[in-house]
């Protein structure tokens, strides 16, 4: 798995809220807090498509406050 820099994580956005992600613990998926989902991170490459996006369930929005 190809890990995304620093830099670059500081430039995505939401494609919904336009609000900050945040990569979850095992660097797999970038959460969108303000939109209570989450976007896949396929070979290093993040995907901030809604059609790709999954909900977040009510206990892993609980865990990001």
């Amino acid at each position: 798995m190809t890990q995304i820099d620093a830099k670059t994580l500081e430039m995505l956005v939401c494609p919904l809220t336009k609000t900050r992600l945040i990569l979850n613990s095992d660097k797999t998926e970038l959460i969108s807090s303000a939109a209570r989902i989450a976007f896949p991170i396929s070979n290093g490459v993040p995907l901030l498509c809604l059609d790709e996006s999954r909900d977040l369930s009510d206990k892993e929005y609980e865990t990001l406050k």
